[in-house]
């Protein structure tokens, strides 16, 4: 039986983050190309972020500005934060399952397989003191 819930559970809300966030899952595109576009975005103001990202070549870029947009919208709606005072705190990129296999034929009846590598992105943002 599970001992001292109340107790656990008033921990984890005391230590739980209260910055604006939001997460894409399983998003199409591979974790070490998304980590390249985070990188130059992390530490910039929203709307700076926004102007680079709108103008950056790689296909991770419009999937990361959509995720900054929606993050901006969730501390501007449900915290009633200003956007011109949020920055880009953290944008953590893991890796996802790869969710589709595919093969082709090779040689002597055998076969290689095509892993589609797929993200989750988390961007976290957060009040300039």
């Amino acid at each position: 039986m599970a001992r001292r819930i109340k107790e656990k559970s008033q921990k984890i809300n005391q230590n739980k983050d209260t910055r604006p966030y939001a997460i894409v899952r399983y998003v199409r595109v591979a974790p070490t190309k998304a980590k390249i576009v985070a990188d130059v975005v992390k530490g910039k103001t929203v709307s700076d972020a926004v102007a680079l990202l709108s103008n950056m070549p790689q296909d991770a870029a419009e999937i990361i500005l959509k995720v900054v947009n929606s993050a901006a919208a969730n501390a501007t709606n449900n915290k009633g934060l200003n956007a011109s005072d949020l920055f880009v705190a953290d944008i953590i990129v893991n890796a996802a399952h790869n969710s589709q296999n595919k093969v082709y034929a090779r040689g002597k009846g055998g076969m290689d397989r095509i892993t589609t590598k797929t993200s989750h992105i988390k961007v976290v943002l957060d009040v300039k003191e």
